[in-house]
């Protein structure tokens, strides 16, 4: 089969890896890709929201499945201009899709397919947003309605810092068009924990349950960020394994069910992000995809042909396919650019990927990187997920510092606490 990859990041260089191992999988593109993905896929330069020349792509290179890595061309209709033209697409439509391109569009949902989340109110003007924040207890939650990368929420302690966030988001325009409605909510307690399903728009299956680190420091310190590394599976006390056809039921399913009713079945991966307390669950936001960088420890635990769980997907027939994975832990720890999540520097020279992805049990994952002469060099913020399988979560854990200790470049800068919260 002839697959074409949309995505540049970690999570598309573990798609294309996984994908890669498949008997099926004859050729595998990447749009735009990475250095990483070159190593294993021929990258395509196309940038990922194009749809118009993805699809004339997919068209003349005879591709036989689309799969979407990250969210935006998903929203902007990738899924709906490659079936319409016979191209199977494993991603949702983007009447689907809304649940991650609008908060409100996904906690109306959620009301409608009786989910339990947070009380929200949705906000078109700065000013009764700040008259809102004065009249309510704190701490609250400001997100911006739409698209902003990871990185358009904030959870604020005070009033002074929900008011900031409105400013920020609103009048300063920090994250664009995707700021202009913004969500406040109530502040919830507990961990956060990201439970993720494949589905065909009728058939759920469960992936393991991982957790994300998406403050730029360690404990969980400094701004929020696409996210600096995550783990599998989560504490087993805050959604344990023979909870999850139950957890499913309260949180991926009826919101599936809704969603075809509607007309708009949901194809692909669901994501839901889980707030855990001794209360309950609650569900905090839906994306819908891969998240990244969960992606890459779920893949690599995962031990069935992952082309065939898609193809299952996009043909409807997933109550017929297994999903098997590793009892084994794995950690991803993210390599990023000292400064990022704001201005950051490019260009530098990466060396010891070799040595560190020759570590047994060890895949580096390459996300913010591209190939100059002969060499990877850095080209984003997050540049690299070493990521890591173990007997355990502590030897993964060590395996993964190992292997990223063994990396080199200019800058380099990366939590040292990922996973603690398992241990």
């Amino acid at each position: 089969m002839r697959i074409l990859i949309v995505g540049s990041g970690g999570r598309e260089h573990a798609l294309a890896w996984k994908l890669a191992r498949s008997p099926k999988a004859e050729k595998i593109f990447v749009a735009p890709g990475n250095g990483g993905t070159a190593q294993c896929a021929v990258n395509v330069p196309i940038k990922d929201h194009d749809v118009a020349a993805l699809l004339d792509f997919a068209l003349k290179q005879k591709i036989d499945l689309v799969v979407a890595g990250p969210e935006l061309p998903l929203t902007l209709g990738l899924s709906d201009a490659m079936n319409k033209a016979g191209i199977p697409c494993f991603g949702p439509c983007a009447a689907a899709a809304k649940m991650e391109g609008s908060k409100f569009f996904a906690k109306t949902l959620m009301r409608r397919a009786g989910v339990p989340t947070a009380e929200f109110r949705l906000f078109e003007d700065p000013l009764e947003a700040i008259a809102y924040i004065d009249q309510s207890k704190t701490p609250l939650v400001v997100k911006a309605d739409g698209l902003a990368a990871g990185k358009g929420v904030v959870v604020a302690k005070d009033a002074a810092e929900a008011k900031s966030a409105v400013q920020e988001m609103m009048i300063q325009a920090k994250f664009g068009p995707a700021g202009q409605k913004i969500i406040i909510e109530e502040a919830l307690s507990g961990q956060e924990v990201s439970f993720l399903s494949f589905c065909d728009g009728r058939t759920v299956k469960i992936l393991p349950t991982s957790q994300d680190h998406k403050a730029a420091f360690d404990n969980d310190q400094g701004p929020n960020t696409g996210g600096m590394g995550a783990y599998s599976p989560a504490p087993e006390h805050l959604a344990p394994e023979c909870d999850y056809e139950k957890i499913a039921d309260l949180v991926i399913r009826p919101v599936i069910k809704t969603l075809a009713e509607d007309g708009a079945p949901f194809v692909g991966v669901l994501y839901a992000g889980l707030m855990c307390d001794p209360a309950g669950l609650m569900v905090l936001e839906y994306n819908v995809r891969f998240g990244d960088p969960e992606c890459q420890p779920l893949l690599m635990r995962l031990e069935s042909d992952l082309l065939e769980i898609m193809l299952a997907c996009v043909q409807g027939r997933l109550d017929q396919t297994q999903v098997k994975y590793s009892q084994e832990p794995a950690v991803c720890v993210v390599l990023a650019a000292d400064g990022y999540p704001g201005d950051y520097p490019k260009g530098m020279v990466i060396s010891g990927l070799e040595k560190a992805d020759a570590l047994p049990g060890v895949k580096v994952f390459q996300a913010g990187t591209a190939l100059k002469d002969d060499r990877i060099v850095s080209s984003g913020g997050r540049v690299l997920g070493v990521t890591a399988l173990g007997k355990n979560l502590a030897e993964a854990r060590d395996l993964a510092y190992r292997a990223a200790d063994m990396i080199e470049f200019e800058h380099k800068r990366f939590r040292r606490d990922i996973g603690n919260k398992g241990l």
